[in-house]
């Protein structure tokens, strides 16, 4: 069984953005909870599933909470503008308290940079299933993987009548949260009183929104440290050498072994093959004798076919080569490879997948 096969029966996290993906009028904010569940039940999913609906909730309508509510929804109380950096930061701690096999729906209009960056990474080291909902702002991140990618509307017309509730009654799941002053209750009643309270308005008044993102993946820099599957296996590095040149005398002899202690470094030990794509005719003679002495493969591409040549070789390499393995792309040209080559990190199930690290000019050690 596959990795995302057994998360099927395994914990669901939503994070749903109120902002960019309203309750629309007249639509009973109860049927929210089983209109998510029924577009998971119809992809074959039946684990716990876990909601909540980030926004201002001072312009939230009091039904709209009590029908959140009672359903099990959790509502957090989000300042203007950070509204999808909380959300990042709390998908990133449900992901660190739920290890995978497990499954995470992000519902906004605000995947795309950032957001997607970070989730492309984390989803490379650990892997979840992925599911998106929007409402005008499809997310088009070639980085990312996901399952499906649905209208926010859509999906709630899917849904079917909402659950039988006791008058009053409220989900012992169902929590308020306030993200600017770490409140939480379970009384709709204690949450409104909170949010029109002095101290919350202080707390509003001195401390500035969280709007950055705090990447999860930023210490990583360039580096992906070694996981036990991937210690040892094969390592395929493409080279653009028209994008990450040789810098102005620097020893060609070097590249490789630099390489190859980088790898070293976060504990890579498996076999390092290279391979150097340009225009040939123009590079040194010198540096050509100094890479081939320390065996670093050369691949002569004329401008036009230069990045189809490495999307073809970077598919042939991890078709021969099956996971776990791992693929260094050294460009600044990473569109057409994401667009074309990004699936590959599909291959294999459980732990055995294969792991792309993206280095470009630019990036810094």
């Amino acid at each position: 069984m596959s990795g995302y096969d057994a998360a099927k029966t395994e914990k669901i996290g939503v994070w749903w953005d109120m902002n960019d993906c309203p309750i629309p009028e007249g639509y009973d904010a109860r049927r929210v909870r089983p209109s998510i569940e029924r577009a998971f039940k119809e992809r074959g999913y039946s684990g716990p599933v876990s909601i909540t609906a980030y926004a201002d909730q001072t312009q939230t309508p009091s039904h709209v909470l009590r029908g959140l509510s009672s359903s099990g929804v959790a509502v957090a109380h989000t300042r203007s503008g950070s509204t999808c950096s909380v959300m990042h930061r709390d998908m990133v701690e449900w992901r660190g308290q739920n290890p995978p096999p497990g499954t995470i729906m992000i519902i906004s209009d605000q995947v795309n940079g950032d957001f997607s960056w970070d989730l492309a990474r984390l989803q490379q080291r650990t892997r979840y299933g992925l599911f998106l909902a929007y409402s005008k702002k499809q997310c088009n991140d070639y980085l990312l993987v996901y399952f499906a990618n649905c209208r926010w509307e859509k999906l709630l017309e899917e849904g079917g009548a909402p659950p039988v509730v006791v008058a009053g009654e409220l989900s012992s799941a169902a929590m308020f949260y306030c993200k600017s002053c770490n409140f939480d209750c379970q009384s709709l009643k204690k949450f409104r009183n909170h949010l029109s309270s002095y101290k919350h308005g202080m707390e509003d008044a001195i401390t500035p929104p969280v709007t950055k993102f705090l990447f999860a993946t930023k210490s990583w820099a360039r580096n992906y440290p070694a996981s036990p599957e991937h210690a040892t296996s094969k390592i395929h590095v493409l080279w653009d050498m028209n994008d990450c040149p040789i810098p102005e005398g620097y020893d060609a002899r070097q590249v490789r072994p630099s390489i190859e202690m980088a790898f070293e470094e976060i504990g890579y030990s498996g076999p390092v093959s290279i391979t150097a794509y340009a225009d040939q005719t123009q590079t040194p003679v010198h540096h050509l004798l100094a890479l081939s002495s320390t065996g670093v493969d050369f691949a002569h591409t004329l401008p036009w076919v230069h990045y189809s040549r490495m999307i073809t070789d970077f598919e042939i390499w991890t078709r021969v080569n099956p996971a776990p393995a791992s693929v260094m792309i050294i460009s600044d040209e990473l569109g057409l490879l994401k667009r074309h080559s990004w699936s590959l990190l599909q291959s294999g199930s459980g732990k055995a997948y294969l792991q792309v690290f993206v280095l470009s000019s630019s990036s810094t050690t």
